[in-house]
């Protein structure tokens, strides 16, 4: 059995969607009519713009749901999955790749996602941070401990990496705890904000009315959405699901395992960055078959 697994945020590169705009008629009108639905022409910023203009997350979210979706759309009757999955941003991706959400819709409340985050960011100082080597419940423990400051599991993405989330106070005391229990690595990451935290609050506050007027079809297969882990194809749920995504954690590692144990053996990413679930996908499980598209 075979699952797609979509890239979010942190993915994007310079370039990104040039080569399928200027070989494929279908990706052309795909990317043209994102440039409609949008108002602005992001493919300018995709093809041409700076490693700065793609790191702006109004920017950012939609270009990285595009390069991802298009790749999807044009690889037509090849593209049958058993199962998708997104990480982050890229549960939105797999929704639309599943055909739970219109190519439109789905964009539209990409573009509404990234503005809501990116106000939310702007309320208080908060950044992410990477902690490599240490046990998952290690590191839970060391948050929940921290009771001034918000800082809280954010992304499981592999065994001994989990990234955690908060006020830069926050994240500054868990480091040095961490670091002090023996966390091999803490990485401060170049975020805008504490993604996947409390601290997103406002931004969900937000895009809930947008998620809730937004039509939900049931999808040709199961989504594994981030909050639990687990298959969904009931369209209520999915919606229910993806509000609470942006305060709720991750749980990429738990994903995987739970697709392999349903029966998935091939995983392949679809976004034409560096692969970094690829990546991940082999650390949760070497034995799983990987590939790109």
């Amino acid at each position: 059995m075979k699952a797609y697994v979509f890239p979010g945020q942190g993915s994007q590169f310079e370039g990104m969607g040039k080569a399928l705009y200027d070989t494929n008629e279908d990706a052309r009108q795909l990317f043209e009519q994102a440039n409609s639905i949008l108002g602005w022409r992001i493919t300018d910023l995709m093809f041409t713009g700076t490693k700065d203009d793609l790191t702006q997350t109004k920017v950012t979210q939609p270009a990285v749901f595009l390069e991802s979706i298009v790749r999807a759309t044009i690889a037509g009757n090849t593209f049958r999955p058993d199962a998708v999955a997104g990480h982050s941003l890229g549960e939105i991706t797999a929704l639309a790749a599943s055909g739970a959400l219109s190519f439109a819709d789905a964009l539209q409340l990409v573009s509404k996602r990234a503005f809501a985050m990116q106000k939310a960011c702007e309320l208080t100082e908060s950044t992410m941070a990477a902690v490599l080597g240490m046990e998952d419940a290690r590191v839970e423990e060391i948050c929940a401990a921290i009771t001034d400051e918000v800082v809280v599991p954010a992304n499981y993405n592999s065994p001994g990496q989990l990234v955690i989330s908060g006020s830069k106070k926050g994240i500054e005391q868990a480091a040095a705890k961490l670091q002090e229990a023996g966390a091999k690595r803490v990485i401060v990451l170049a975020v805008g904000g504490a993604f996947h935290s409390p601290l997103m609050q406002p931004a969900q506050d937000e895009l809930a009315e947008a998620i809730r007027n937004t039509p939900f079809q049931k999808p040709v297969c199961p989504v594994y959405q981030n909050v639990h882990a687990r298959p969904v194809t009931d369209p209520e749920q999915i919606r229910q699901n993806l509000i609470a995504q942006l305060t709720a954690p991750v749980r990429w590692t738990q994903t995987i395992e739970n697709m392999i144990h349903s029966g998935i053996s091939t995983f392949i990413e679809v976004g034409g960055g560096a692969a970094v679930l690829r990546g991940m996908i082999r650390k949760i499980n070497p034995e799983a078959g990987t590939d790109v598209l």
